[in-house]
């Protein structure tokens, strides 16, 4: 079994051998030990996943505070967590002020995409623009774009803090372009969406990615005070 790499088996079949007073018929000794090793590949898949993701918080969707003071819609984030609008390729937008939990509640949903088998990265969308830089410099930009694309869902964080500048420009609309019809993607941003324009600039690109991006999206405008704030009270 070790050499076959059937390890969930493996240590299914060493407890049976450790346990007294437990007696299996074949039928159900097969069916346990194909169990085993169907839950040990599932789980060693989700931790691959999430740790590709590399995502800013360890989050679940199980945390999640529903408060009327939020505006989060349970019934909404429910629809999400079951996945479809990855299944659909549809985008979430998430807006709020500083520390209302749009970049938990991002994560939360991307650690629920990898449960459920899909391919995500997370990035703080400043450092990807950073990495994009330096992938032009050193020749693996367009590697770096098809890795994105690849992503069943990705997900940009504190977007809006900073001006786009052209070189950003360019690179968010290849990114929104290719993804646009085919694969999922989740910004957080402090920023209502009705300032976007202004920060992407650059009236022509700005339309073209709004155009793919706003217009057909699932938004999370959250309100209240701070979450960090009242953990700390805690």
């Amino acid at each position: 079994m070790k050499l076959l790499r059937l390890y969930g088996m493996h240590g299914a079949f060493t407890t049976t051998l450790e346990t007294t007073g437990v007696d299996y018929t074949n039928d159900e000794l097969i069916a346990f030990l194909i169990q085993a090793e169907w839950d040990d590949k599932q789980n060693r898949k989700i931790e691959r996943l999430t740790k590709s993701a590399r995502f800013r918080y360890k989050a679940s969707t199980e945390e999640i505070i529903f408060n009327n003071g939020r505006s989060v819609d349970k019934n909404q984030l429910m629809r999400f967590i079951s996945g479809d609008f990855i299944k659909n390729k549809e985008n979430i937008l998430i807006t709020g002020s500083t520390g209302v939990g749009k970049s938990f509640i991002a994560s939360a949903l991307g650690y629920q995409a990898c449960t459920l088998g899909y391919k995500v990265k997370y990035y703080n969308i400043n450092k990807l623009f950073g990495k994009l830089k330096s992938a032009k410099a050193d020749g693996s930009y367009l590697k770096e774009i098809d890795r994105i694309e690849k992503q069943d869902l990705i997900i940009l964080d504190d977007f809006g803090l900073q001006q786009l500048d052209n070189t950003k420009r360019q690179a968010f609309m290849e990114i929104i372009e290719d993804r646009h019809g085919k694969k999922s993607t989740v910004i957080a941003s402090q920023l209502p969406v009705i300032n976007w324009h202004e920060i992407i600039g650059e009236q022509t690109i700005a339309d073209a990615i709004l155009d793919r991006l706003v217009h057909s999206a699932h938004r999370i405008d959250l309100k209240g005070e701070s979450m960090r704030k009242k953990r700390q009270q805690l």
